[in-house]
């Protein structure tokens, strides 16, 4: 079993940041992949970025690409997600998961979070 805890959601007006974070515990010898997902309400969950657990790949939707920065710190198993430049149309839950697999989809992750609600005002 694998735990992730997240934080850093909250309000903010369009423009501005917000940096998620998702800290892993448990079994994680198995884990090669840390993602970020999303889910706006009447929509389906969708892929926001992932990083290697080593942190050298990473892969982003065109949505995010040069706003949202995805990176981790090794020595406390954490995954952080740099939002920049929020726009309305990033309000949703944003969840964080891990897998074995290096790969954009929501099916590849074998452990999520609680999520963490990220509301943009115009």
């Amino acid at each position: 079993q694998v735990q992730l805890v997240e934080s850093g959601g909250g309000l903010v007006q369009a423009g501005g940041s917000l940096r998620l974070s998702c800290a892993a515990s448990g079994r994680t010898f198995n884990v090669n992949a840390m993602g970020w997902f999303r889910q706006a309400p009447g929509k389906e969950r969708e892929f926001v970025a992932f990083i290697s657990w080593s942190g050298g790949s990473t892969n982003y939707a065109d949505s995010v690409k040069g706003r949202f920065t995805i990176s981790r710190d090794n020595a406390k198993n954490t995954v952080y997600l740099e939002m920049n430049n929020l726009k309305p149309e990033d309000t949703a839950v944003y969840y964080c998961a891990v897998g074995r697999w290096l790969i954009a989809a929501a099916w590849g992750y074998d452990y999520w979070g609680q999520g963490t609600q990220v509301t943009v005002s115009s």
